[in-house]
């Protein structure tokens, strides 16, 4: 069976293209308005260049301080050759296998929009890397999101020239190993081709692109289980009342407000008559801490909406207007402002799933302490929220903001850099982590509603916890937990999620 085929153009590429294009295994190639972009460029660029001796930055001369320094005609394809071997100075854990394909299909992106100076073949040659699954090996550490991803997209491009390593099959492998194997020849960079490869975003644009697309997912999970966690702790459902929300009008809170109240409905257990007259803030703030996530997360996928279709690169090429502009379109600063910010956003979700389990082991409203029959003999859910608790904690450690820093690189000429890239690479272990805590708040949420039977929660919740028993049993008596807790980690990637009245097919919150 053909794989389908998405056609890079100037067109603007969303979140639900780009979670189409993974998902379904798409193709890409480029359309014919993005072919003609780039060889025009291309045609400018030898043009204005080939009869001229003016210095223009990364064609002709040398890079960062070394700018001042003018390179030979002769010896142009090699300057860009010596800029992408040298600058393949990454460190660390290794970039996902998810990531790296974005990072392929966004560098694919910026690059057709013709005013990178490259040629076509370069552009082909990195979807062929893509059909073909062939992934270079990216290392975390290295980029100070300045002046581009400078390493980890040197170490993307080494594969172009026959060098480095790559991920094919199921296996690590020279990279000319593998090109030869699909009689492919390493490419000659030419003038500006290396700059264009190495200057860009897409190390920080691909873990914001990832981020998104599963922190819309946990965003809603969240709210889910907050639902279940609520009904279960015997919780009020006035603090949900549209009114509340119609006074402090933020739109995540009434979103929030709106759908727990739709999955409540038809819960025995929400309506019957209480003895509290309040709940904990846990609890009872729920649309204003979710909500304010909410807003964040829409704000960091404004951001990465506008990066994802735009060219990162420098020098950047004009050819309608004759005009070849050194500048600072690569500079990280507004996604590392958005990834801090969404680190922080992710952080707060977790920090009150935790406060939740909390008070579901506290042995209040009818619930045993710890959630086990038999406490005592029995130590129950204790230790699971240990773990939370631990895991949340280094979710604050790791919030620290990485935007405001920065440290002066290439003798003063890069004097300010974003370090977006550590703002993205912490912001992924915080997803990470986010997961993690909302796998342990279900795990006892589940337990707390099985104390509560036979009264039951909704239908939307009720099909919820059935589809989680069939992975997850009820725990009777002490037991190793740890499978557990990780099965609910699968749970919550594979589980389908029903909201009434919402289609969560949209990628906005």
């Amino acid at each position: 069976m053909s794989r389908p085929i998405h056609y890079i153009s100037p067109a603007t590429l969303d979140f639900e293209d780009i979670d189409r294009i993974v998902r379904q295994g798409y193709l890409l190639a480029l359309s014919d308005d993005s072919r003609r972009l780039i060889v025009r460029c291309r045609e400018y660029l030898d043009h204005k260049t080939g009869d001229s001796d003016e210095p223009v930055y990364g064609v002709n001369t040398g890079f960062g301080a070394l700018y001042d320094r003018r390179i030979g005609r002769d010896d142009l394809s090699l300057l860009q050759h010596n800029l992408v071997v040298s600058h393949a100075c990454g460190m660390g854990e290794e970039v996902p296998h998810d990531i790296v394909r974005l990072m392929l299909l966004l560098k694919v992106q910026s690059l057709s929009y013709g005013h990178s100076g490259v040629h076509p073949d370069t552009v082909d040659r990195l979807i062929g890397l893509y059909n073909h699954d062939i992934l270079p090996v990216v290392y975390q550490q290295g980029s100070l999101g300045a002046s581009g991803d400078l390493a980890p997209l040197a170490h993307l491009s080494l594969p172009l020239l026959g060098l480095g390593e790559v991920d094919h099959e199921g296996r690590r492998r020279p990279a000319t190993e593998v090109l030869a194997g699909l009689g492919w020849e390493p490419l000659d960079l030419q003038s500006k081709e290396g700059l264009a490869l190495l200057n860009g975003t897409q190390f920080m644009s691909a873990y914001g692109v990832h981020l998104c697309l599963r922190v819309f997912r946990l965003s809603r999970l969240a709210d889910v289980i907050a639902a279940l966690s609520l009904d279960a702790f015997d919780g009020r459902i006035e603090p949900f009342h549209p009114r509340i929300q119609e006074i402090r009008p933020h739109k995540g809170q009434i979103r929030t407000a709106s759908r727990v109240q739709r999955l409540l409905e038809g819960s025995e257990l929400i309506r019957r008559p209480k003895e509290h007259v309040q709940d904990p803030y846990s609890f009872r703030c729920i649309p204003q801490v979710h909500g304010a996530t909410k807003d964040s997360i829409n704000y960091v996928s404004y951001v990465f909406r506008k990066e994802i279709n735009s060219v990162t690169d420098n020098p950047t090429i004009f050819p309608d207007e004759d005009l070849i502009i050194s500048a600072g379109n690569f500079h990280g600063q507004p996604l590392a402002l958005a990834l801090d910010n969404l680190s922080i956003a992710m952080s707060e979700l977790g920090n009150i799933a935790e406060r939740r389990t909390y008070q579901l082991l506290a042995g209040k409203r009818g619930l045993p302490p710890f959630l086990v029959a038999s406490p005592g003999l029995n130590s129950g859910f204790m230790i699971p929220q240990y773990t939370q608790a631990s895991i949340v904690s280094q979710n604050k450690q790791l919030c620290t903001p990485a935007s405001v820093d920065s440290i002066e690189s290439s003798k003063g000429q890069e004097d300010h850099v974003s370090m977006g890239a550590n703002a993205a690479t912490k912001a992924f272990k915080v997803m990470e982590n986010l997961e993690r805590i909302l796998a342990i708040e279900l795990f006892n949420a589940a337990q707390a509603m099985d104390f509560r039977r036979p009264a039951r929660t909704s239908p939307v919740l009720e099909r919820f916890m059935a589809a989680y028993r069939e992975r997850v049993p009820f725990v009777e008596e002490d037991r190793f937990m740890a499978p557990l807790m990780e099965e609910s980690v699968q749970f919550l990637r594979v589980c389908p999620l029903e909201l009434p009245g919402e289609n969560i097919a949209v990628y906005r919150l």
